[in-house]
């Protein structure tokens, strides 16, 4: 994946807000070694906006660097199809890290069903500032034992799910219990981050980074949850993962 871009200098406006730590060295190659290491771990069938929600937000962090790791180096296919990411390390070369994100989709589903996997997860864990989830991301961090008897949030299909690892949970978009946090369905992962970036820099910089992405929901219709959601819009929504299975 590409570094960060650059804030432009021509922005003048948004730049006398900014916070002062420069933006333009995040992820850039040549430069000391970030501060943040921030590692997301990518398997076939990952759900994008899991994963590029907050890249978008954590890659502009001040000193933040993000990588992407896999089972094995090259491409890994998302759950669309259209969007394979180059994955450039395994896993099992990253030692420890500051903060690890786990995204979901149906890329859970290996995530879960892999031990090696879900070992490393557990010895990444002990020296982790934040472990983090985005979606059914939850369903991993329960199978390598991080949740029981902790609050927690995932997608609402997978409420049950969660449970079964001896999670509690919850609807809220975000879920902070010590260093671990889990967000809900998808865009959820977008509130996280930026929750994430003000507890590792501060609210000021989380609330620029922001700004920057301008990132002001107001959604055209109100069926973003279950308990909005009205039966016509469940009904179709059931018809379309149908659908969708069959596509597979």
């Amino acid at each position: 994946m590409a570094a960060a871009a650059a804030l432009p200098l021509a922005a003048s406006a948004v730049a006398a807000s900014a916070p002062q730590s420069d933006i333009r060295t995040v992820g850039s190659p040549g430069k000391e070694e970030a501060a943040l290491d921030i590692v997301i771990p990518l398997y076939d069938a990952y759900e994008p906006l899991d994963v590029v929600g907050p890249y978008e937000v954590l890659a502009y962090m001040p000193g933040a660097s993000v990588r992407f790791v896999g089972a094995e180096k090259g491409p890994v296919k998302d759950a669309l199809g259209s969007l394979p990411t180059y994955v450039p390390a395994t896993y099992s070369e990253v030692k420890h890290c500051d903060v690890l994100l786990i995204p979901g989709g149906r890329s859970a589903e290996a995530m879960v069903a892999d031990g090696d996997f879900l070992a490393w997860v557990r010895r990444i864990h002990t020296r982790t500032k934040f472990t983090t989830s985005v979606c059914t991301g939850s369903l991993v961090l329960g199978a390598a034992g991080l949740l029981k008897g902790l609050t927690a949030t995932t997608h609402w299909s997978a409420a049950e799910a969660l449970a079964s690892y001896g999670a509690v949970y919850t609807p809220q978009r975000t879920v902070r219990q010590g260093k671990v946090i889990t967000s809900a369905g998808v865009s959820s992962g977008i509130d996280m981050a930026l929750a994430l970036a003000a507890l590792l820099t501060d609210e000021v910089t989380a609330q620029a980074l922001q700004l920057w992405i301008e990132y002001d929901p107001q959604p055209p219709f109100d069926s973003g949850s279950l308990a909005k959601a009205s039966d016509a819009v469940k009904k179709r929504i059931s018809e379309l993962r149908e659908e969708w299975s069959h596509n597979d």
